[in-house]
């Protein structure tokens, strides 16, 4: 899979826990429990003038294996010793092992105070009752209204609760495209599916491979066919997986069809099932290729390939009033996640107001010094890494979007992943598999 990392991104909340803090799955060579003199936890510890001689101690299980990750702890810390001199934390340095060392602290009654967690640690805590239930800090915090809008499927769990200050955003499929190919060949950006198949037919007369996707990996797959589903119900694949809507309702099967009906046009290029991330950003990064499906995090390799050629449109409709309508409604997702606090620490108010300054700083810096938007909460301070163009405006469409679906990873039921993974790379082969074969096909994983 391809990604620029960091959430992680999914197996993510590990991974998505750091696709915000951008992530190594670099094995922590060395004890994984920071050294005395440890420099974020000095900065904890350093208290101002004014402030009391004795301080409380709180374990923190975060990342801190490279650059990246400790710068930011460092910066979160630093911070937490502005507003919270009385606090002093102890690091203990996140284990890439996919949440098993947090699993077995938790079997033997040792977690950390404060914990950086995903959804599947979430969901094992919350059963064997290890992990504080937050709502009544969310609403004494004001935690909520600190999040983006859009947001908010980060911070709820589905039982409606909360059991971690999250601080990494949603992530989004994207149409990147390039501009020069698109106003060389006299084309609008499209809006409807008529205005994307009249440019399938422009590029394939000037021998131009309309769009460009990895569909061997099948998650982009997933995505491609979210993307069209979303323009009929806008929550997508989640609507599925959840059961609030069924495989059988009319867009999803319009939405099949689309995709067969642009496919058969030229849509893609010969091969694209087979076809790699290297394979598939070479066609679009050369301008081989008009069009691209990835997720946002290409947005760093498109630009640095293209400069301002790239850029990404809003997914086409079938008709203009629906473009409009649906304009805000993406394909992509997050799960909760983020800062947890222990349910046996002596300390539950102190050590929840820390887990939550800590996410709130942890989007602070991702949004001002690594110059990404994809937090989950609100950032007002000035950005001293400028944004990419394209980041430009997505920071901009963040706060107006209206509804996010999942990733293929993020999908709950595990048979109807399956499903929908396989029908949706069909759907992409330019063989004889129909819209009905791709509604009996999901139906049976989600029976």
């Amino acid at each position: 899979m391809k990604k620029a990392l960091a959430l992680g991104m999914t197996g993510l909340m590990l991974s998505t826990a750091l696709a915000a803090c951008g992530s190594g799955n670099k094995e922590n060579q060395a004890s994984e429990s920071a050294p005395a003199s440890q420099p974020a936890s000095q900065a904890a510890g350093s208290a101002s003038a004014g402030a009391p001689a004795e301080k409380t101690k709180l374990r923190v299980y975060a990342q801190y294996s490279d650059d990246d990750t400790k710068g930011y702890y460092d910066y979160a810390v630093k911070e937490l010793a502005k507003e919270m001199p009385n606090v002093e934390l102890e690091l203990e340095i996140q284990a890439q092992d996919d949440g098993q060392k947090l699993k077995t602290y938790a079997a033997t009654g040792n977690l950390p105070d404060i914990f950086n967690t995903g959804l599947d640690q979430i969901n094992v805590f919350r059963k064997s009752n290890n992990i504080l239930q937050l709502d009544e800090y969310v609403d004494k915090f004001g935690f909520k209204d600190k999040m983006q809008p859009s947001t908010l499927n980060t911070l709820y769990t589905d039982d409606q609760h909360v059991y971690a200050f999250p601080y990494a955003g949603n992530e989004f499929m994207l149409i990147f495209y390039n501009k020069e190919l698109f106003q060389q060949n006299g084309l609008e950006v499209p809006k409807t599916f008529d205005d994307l198949k009249k440019a399938v037919d422009t590029f394939k007369g000037k021998g131009i491979t309309p769009m460009s996707i990895f569909a061997k990996e099948k998650w982009p797959d997933v995505g491609f066919y979210d993307m069209f589903a979303t323009r009929y119900n806008t929550g997508g694949i989640s609507a599925l997986d959840k059961g609030t809507a069924k495989i059988t309702d009319p867009g999803y099967k319009e939405a099949a069809q689309n995709i067969i009906d642009l496919v058969k046009a030229g849509l893609l290029a010969k091969g694209s099932t087979n076809m790699n991330y290297d394979q598939a950003a070479a066609l679009f990064h050369e301008g081989k290729a008009a069009m691209f499906i990835n997720g946002q995090w290409e947005i760093e390799a498109s630009t640095k390939a293209l400069g301002d050629k790239a850029g990404y449109m809003y997914y086409p409709a079938s008709d203009a009033a629906t473009y409009e309508k649906n304009k805000f409604a993406f394909s992509g997702g997050g799960t909760p996640g983020g800062f947890a606090v222990s349910a046996n620490t002596k300390n539950k108010d102190l050590a929840a107001e820390v887990a939550s300054l800590l996410a709130l700083k942890y989007a602070e810096f991702k949004y001002t010094e690594k110059g990404s938007p994809i937090v989950s909460t609100k950032v007002d301070k000035p950005v001293v890494k400028a944004f990419d163009p394209m980041m430009e405006t997505l920071a901009k469409d963040i706060p107006n979007i209206t509804s996010t679906t999942a990733f293929a990873w993020g999908l709950s039921n595990a048979k109807f992943k399956a499903a929908i993974e396989d029908a949706s790379q069909n759907l992409l082969s330019g063989s004889s598999y129909t819209a009905d074969q791709f509604i009996e096909d999901v139906a049976a994983g989600l029976k």
